[in-house]
């Protein structure tokens, strides 16, 4: 375990930045500066520094646990699977969150608040309505262990866009292949598109990936992503996270916690602090007036 502040904490500091923790993964690039940006964000929010919790994918979270409890911690903010296991530890002593989670599962946070790193699907569906007015369906494949919740807060989003969601459950790659399949022959391009969210079970880099850029191209389908990386390969448009500003809004989630840690409610939460990237060759393939959007986002692809 590696113990290091981001910042000796100035004579000024705020008082709220005083008993914070964060724990987050020791990993190499780019994770790292991820996690460094999360936490001056935190700072930021806070005006002060806060106690930084480096821990090895092999450490113990007892063992981590214990040296919190050496400090004079009242809130504890874990980043990523290794900061949540942490937090997950120190559940019923401190009041816990965590933040810079892909997934999880609605049991894994009943005692404390996930902050996910899937986007919003208000954001999404808004975005996309505004690229694509005629869109009447959005299609999905998804985990209902995994993305249950975040299919609940799509299918509100898409009514308040005026449009239908159309949610495939699949509990394995070979159902999720056969799911987007069927979504795809049966798909109207002039008013379907196709969301690829960030589900480990239904979305592959590979086969599945592969199938949905071919058939959404050839058939102009517009398909957007919950992956940034998606974008680069074919995909309309993806939202990726804001860091700095996911940090201050874990950093607000502490204040309320600190100040009121018997009315903490758990559950899993969308990203709302998010940027956007966009595909112009495919938003030009697809009818789209690149001029009049590309300005709209913080990452264009291809890139020259």
């Amino acid at each position: 375990m590696a113990l290091a502040g981001l910042g000796a904490r100035p004579a000024f500091a705020a008082e709220a930045a005083r008993g914070m923790a964060v724990v987050y993964p020791d990993l190499g690039e780019p994770f790292r500066q991820v996690f460094t940006t999360i936490i001056e964000g935190i700072e930021d929010k806070l005006g002060g520094s806060v106690i930084s919790i480096a821990v090895a994918n092999n450490a113990n979270p007892a063992q981590v646990a214990d040296d919190i409890r050496k400090r004079d911690v009242q809130v504890l903010i874990g980043l990523g699977r290794g900061g949540m296991r942490v937090a997950a530890a120190m559940a019923g002593e401190l009041a816990v969150l965590v933040g810079c989670v892909v997934s999880v599962q609605e049991s894994e946070a009943r005692a404390f608040p996930v902050h996910t790193l899937a986007p919003d699907p208000a954001l999404l569906l808004t975005r996309l309505k505004r690229l694509r007015p005629a869109t009447r369906r959005v299609q999905l494949v998804y985990d209902p262990k995994l993305n249950g919740w975040l299919v609940r807060l799509a299918r509100e989003a898409a009514k308040a866009e005026g449009m239908e969601l159309q949610a495939l459950e699949a509990a394995d790659p070979a159902e999720a292949l056969r799911g987007y399949t069927q979504l795809l022959a049966a798909a109207d391009p002039a008013h379907d598109a196709l969301w690829l969210p960030q589900d480990p079970t239904t979305v592959d880099d590979n086969v599945v990936l592969s199938l949905v850029l071919r058939e959404g191209w050839s058939r102009n389908i517009a398909v957007i992503s919950s992956h940034l990386a998606h974008v680069k390969r074919g995909a309309l448009f993806s939202l990726y996270p804001d860091n700095h500003e996911l940090g201050r809004t874990l950093a607000a989630s502490a204040q309320r916690l600190a100040a009121a840690p018997k009315a903490a409610a758990g559950g899993v939460l969308p990203l709302r602090q998010a940027r956007a990237a966009i595909n112009i060759r495919t938003a030009a393939h697809l009818g789209i007036d690149v001029a009049a959007v590309q300005s709209g986002f913080d990452l264009v692809y291809p890139s020259n």
